[in-house]
């Protein structure tokens, strides 16, 4: 019997499969901490979610009613879903305990700071998502944070070079 192949990247940890991962977020947010929690899906979401079709770019998380929700995250309609269906932009609960979702708002609350989600991802069958505690980068942040990755790879090379005479 052939082996399915897996979608596995080199950090993830066995039993994982990433689904969707918003690469862009550490370059427009400064992500301060992580955290992760549960996804409530109806049955039509996992097996499109199993297929790997879902854009979580635009996404963020939000506190409403002492319960954690994840807003604007698109998850494509399931091809033979007919009258059941679910919303591709639909709100979709997320489960923590009471005790983070408390720490969360009050972090929230603070100017500048957001959840965005960075991955959403399969563990042991259980979907989950990973959520980071941002604060927005300025562009010159941005192009600070370029320069001093240009001027590590130069002197990374230049050590190279140097090691190889």
């Amino acid at each position: 019997m052939a082996k399915k192949p897996s979608n596995k990247k080199s950090g993830d940890r066995p039993g994982e499969q990433v689904v969707a991962q918003n690469r862009s977020a550490s370059f427009h947010y400064d992500l301060v901490e992580r955290f992760e929690a549960g996804i409530v899906l109806r049955g039509t979401e996992v097996k499109v979610l199993r297929e790997g079709k879902a854009n979580i770019r635009e996404g963020y998380a939000v506190v409403r009613g002492g319960e954690l929700w994840l807003e604007k995250v698109h998850i494509a309609e399931y091809g033979a879903g007919g009258p059941w269906n679910h919303a591709p932009l639909g709100s979709r609960k997320l489960l923590m305990h009471k005790e983070e979702i408390r720490k969360l708002f009050g972090k929230t609350q603070q100017k500048g700071l957001t959840l965005i989600p960075t991955r959403i991802f399969f563990r042991n069958g259980i979907a989950k998502v990973d959520l980071a505690l941002a604060r927005g980068k300025k562009d010159w942040d941005r192009r600070g944070e370029e320069r001093k990755k240009e001027a590590d790879r130069e002197a990374k090379e230049a050590i190279y070079r140097s090691r190889r005479r």
